[in-house]
């Protein structure tokens, strides 16, 4: 017969595997101190892009009253990269007229050719 306080099958002092177990107790939560927002930021496939919103990142380690610097600084970036879509690009150059291709036998092929048409009636 087991002693008074343990179950059949245990040690005394042993918890038995089927009594009801109190749930984790939370660590307390401290305001004070900073906690990560823990929000996913997806890939846009702009490296410029990806990279401002990479630093929103550094705000989850700063307390509140420091966030603000990390928002405008990567507000400021957001900013950059959208006028840079907006900018036109150079327009090409224009490449350089080709001189027309001359010398003395073409020139007297041309008139040659030209006065046999033209002269006849």
């Amino acid at each position: 017969m087991p002693e008074p306080g343990t179950a059949a099958g245990t040690a005394p002092g042993e918890i038995p595997r089927d009594a009801p177990q109190e749930p984790p107790r939370a660590v307390p939560h401290d305001p004070a101190v900073p906690a990560p927002l823990g929000v996913v930021r997806t890939p846009t496939g702009n490296a410029g892009v990806d990279a401002e919103l990479e630093r929103l990142a550094d705000a989850d380690h700063l307390p509140a009253d420091g966030h603000i610097e990390v928002y405008e600084d990567v507000h400021r970036g957001l900013r950059e990269a959208l006028t840079a879509l907006d900018a036109r690009p150079a327009p090409a150059p224009v490449p350089a007229p080709v001189p027309a291709y001359k010398n003395a036998y073409n020139n007297s092929y041309n008139n040659s050719y030209n006065d046999s048409h033209n002269n006849r009636s």
